[in-house]
């Protein structure tokens, strides 16, 4: 196992993967929007969840298995979106699609890939979703639905919490761009992590790679100012969702509810499935924890799957929230840390230490199977 062998959680894995990340990339990774209220409860509020133990049950035989849009996982835990993996590891998205493939989970490439998603399909031949946002050019939006049919992803997953992009004051600090750059205030910082310094100069340059070719320059900058400028659309309506629930006829989910109201707004329009997500704490500052606006969703009923994006860091965390109705959950910094850590490896260790937790509280909670988790089985303080 090499440098994974004294990893053996989450928090271990964030820890490892601060020491190999220069600050404004740690910082970049594990920070989220203004005062970071969000942020914090998101992991928080997880201990609010209390687990109600069925005691002299059989649990021998125990099983994760998951059915969702009749396709059958291992495990009920996903690689969530995330943009520009390159960032932390020269192999990025590429070793995160190995990763996934390899563990059988579902793999959600976001549509800010440092890779494309036909590279991407190229190496990750497992279950993949694919996310994108409502910009205003649907010309691009229609290409790229297309390429992700094309590419043999089974799920789109629509990100609808992104009008204008929240305000990260620990980038702003740390003078972060896209891509990175070493100035005199954090040379030594990045010569401190060397093994970072050399994928970022010897990997291939940092961009958008789903967007090349759209933008005046396929340079990160030239992509980013297109991006901020052209496709970022504060005037998106449900009318735009329901034009796009007519273009695509697979399964669509959407990313970034947190109301009941939004939740069966979607599901009126088509929406197969609702993410409940606050970004990571990286956008609506004081916006609810996803594990509470979840409990929220999940008591109106609304008749779809749901899943849960956003402050997950163990195997207990993922029985919680599956207690509280979540099909699946997704996680989005974790596998960045693993990513960061050990690249292929990382990833797959992260879901390795997750299944194993997973395992062993459905042993101690009393519970067989994970398919047969409701909320009887815990209390929500």
């Amino acid at each position: 196992m090499g440098r994974m062998d004294r990893i053996h959680s989450l928090d271990d894995l964030q820890r490892a993967a601060g020491r190999r990340l220069p600050k404004m990339v740690r910082e970049f990774v594990d920070g989220g929007a203004d005062d970071e209220v969000t942020l914090r409860a998101n992991v928080a509020d997880f201990a609010d969840v209390v687990l109600q133990p069925k005691v002299m049950s059989d649990v021998t035989t125990r099983s994760q298995e998951v059915t969702v849009f009749g396709e059958t996982y291992p495990t009920a835990v996903g690689l969530s979106p995330a943009g520009l993996a390159r960032l932390v590891h020269r192999d990025g998205e590429l070793a995160a699609a190995r990763a996934a493939a390899g563990a059988g989970v579902v793999f959600a490439p976001s549509i800010a890939s440092s890779f494309s998603i036909e590279e991407i399909a190229a190496v990750g031949k497992g279950p993949r979703w694919f996310q994108l946002y409502l910009w205003k050019d649907r010309s691009v939006v229609e290409a790229l639905v297309e390429r992700a049919k094309q590419a043999g992803c089974s799920t789109l997953c629509l990100t609808v919490d992104v009008p204008i992009v929240g305000n990260r004051r620990r980038d702003v600090h740390n003078g972060m761009s896209i891509p990175p750059k070493i100035r005199l205030g954090n040379a030594l910082d990045a010569a401190r992590h060397p093994s970072w310094l050399y994928g970022l100069v010897c990997g291939q340059p940092i961009t958008f790679r789903n967007l090349l070719g759209v933008a005046d320059g396929d340079g990160a900058i030239a992509i980013g100012t297109y991006v901020n400028t052209e496709l970022i659309n504060p005037s998106a309506i449900w009318d735009d969702f329901a034009w796009l629930r007519e273009l695509w006829d697979g399964p669509l989910v959407v990313k970034g509810i947190l109301t009941a109201e939004d939740a069966r707004r979607a599901i009126s329009l088509g929406a197969d499935g609702i993410v409940v997500s606050n970004h990571g704490g990286r956008q609506l500052d004081g916006a609810p924890s996803s594990i509470r606006a979840l409990d929220t969703v999940a008591r109106a009923d609304l008749g779809a799957e749901l899943f849960l994006d956003g402050g997950v860091r163990t195997g207990v965390d993922v029985v919680r929230a599956c207690a509280l109705g979540a099909r699946m959950v997704f996680v989005g910094r974790p596998w960045f840390w693993g990513l960061a850590v050990a690249g292929e490896q990382g990833v797959a260790h992260m879901l390795g230490i997750l299944q194993a937790e997973i395992d062993r509280t459905l042993a101690l909670l009393g519970c067989s199977s994970i398919s047969e988790l409701d909320r009887t089985w815990v209390e929500f303080g």
